[in-house]
């Protein structure tokens, strides 16, 4: 037996079954008790249940396997009380793949709430009413809302950060995953804790060995992409990825960009999520084999070919150039409808062409090729 089959029999929600290596780079499968998705994966961003302008059945038929929702939205509207009582945000959401919640965390840096040792104060961008949430809150929230595998609340601070924000993050970080294993007990649902540091690389190690210490399900990288440049990011990175268990996913919090994606691959990563594909395609721009497309550009008025000709995605297959073009032209609601399932296919078949990449020992040749064409 494995050291990730001892894992999962031990306790483990999630175990990692890992098919092929190249370097650092691994591909496997994550086994949850709902089944499991291949990895390396990008997870589409449901921030209230469903991406936006995109269905369940939209992700179904581009090959999703897993999706991500937000916890701090989902308490406020509907409610986790409500989301409970229809059944989980599985059969709410008419989604019979795999979910992970995000905590709130990431509102923590976006939206500036008081922080204390015990948890956060927020205001409700819905009713401005006053919210709190600790640690053993968002654990409960996740537990109501049913995802398969939920996240501890942490603390991420921008960048660049003085080292006593840091270090506080840090502990706080860590104190609150305690709290959060500790309060975790739904059996079918997995956790993770979430590692932070900044771009300190003694400060990320040490976070790593305390969060892996707790012998959480998988671990989150948090604090990534929040104003540090490419350098700094990717030793902060290589640093905590050291320090994670080699038998446990380990999820690359908010990095979407495909360069960023397939460095991190590269260096041990095995889970994405990123509001990037889908935020760009409501404002006009394609993710392509030869980079970004503004498909509002007026040199593609009749441009009849396809948004990416090397892409196998419906959307490809069906529409021209120009007449996406025409749709955002006259603000048709279709228009970003149709770009957000082609950005999602196109995300979802890098990750699919990097692990046949890691199969055949290739990775390093798909990176050189984005990075040809991806700033």
């Amino acid at each position: 037996m494995t050291a990730a089959g001892r894992a999962l029999d031990s306790g483990s929600r999630a175990r990692l079954e890992l098919a092929a290596a190249d370097g650092l780079a691994r591909s496997g499968t994550v086994r949850t008790p709902r089944g499991g998705f291949s990895t390396p994966c990008f997870m589409p961003v449901g921030t209230r249940g469903a991406v936006r302008t995109a269905s369940a059945l939209d992700l179904e038929q581009l090959g999703a396997e897993i999706a991500l929702a937000n916890t701090y939205h989902l308490m406020l509207r509907p409610g986790a009380e409500t989301v409970a009582a229809l059944g989980g945000l599985h059969r709410f959401a008419a989604w019979g793949g795999h979910l992970l919640t995000d905590s709130g965390g990431y509102q923590v840096f976006s939206l500036g709430p008081s922080v204390d040792d015990d948890g956060v104060t927020f205001k409700s961008v819905y009713d401005g009413s006053r919210q709190r949430l600790t640690p053993e809150g968002a654990v409960a929230a996740q537990e109501l809302i049913g995802a398969d595998i939920q996240m501890a609340l942490d603390v991420c601070p921008g960048l660049p950060a003085e080292p006593a924000v840091l270090r506080q993050a840090v502990e706080r970080t860590v104190g609150w995953a305690e709290r959060a294993r500790r309060a975790h007990h739904r059996e079918d649902q997995a956790i993770f804790g979430i590692v932070q540091g900044g771009t300190d690389p003694a400060l990320r190690a040490e976070c790593a060995a305390r969060i892996a210490a707790l012998d959480f399900d998988g671990y989150g990288i948090g604090g990534l992409s929040v104003g540090e440049g490419r350098d700094e990011r990717l030793a902060a990175l290589a640093t905590t990825v050291a320090g994670l268990p080699a038998d446990r996913p380990r999820y690359l919090m908010g990095v979407g960009d495909p360069v960023s994606v397939l460095e991190a691959v590269a260096l041990g990563v095995d889970m994405f999520d990123c509001v990037l594909p889908t935020r760009l395609a409501r404002h006009g721009t394609a993710l392509t084999s030869a980079g970004r497309l503004s498909v509002k550009g007026a040199a593609l008025a009749r441009d009849e070919g396809p948004v990416d000709p090397s892409c196998p995605c419906p959307v490809c297959g069906r529409f021209s150039r120009a007449y996406l073009r025409h749709l955002f032209t006259v603000a048709e609601p279709t228009a970003p409808r149709l770009l957000t399932l082609h950005n999602l296919a196109w995300i979802l078949g890098l990750l699919a062409r990097a692990r046949a990449a890691i199969a055949d020992g290739s990775l390093a040749c798909l990176r050189a090729e984005m990075a040809a064409v991806w700033p």
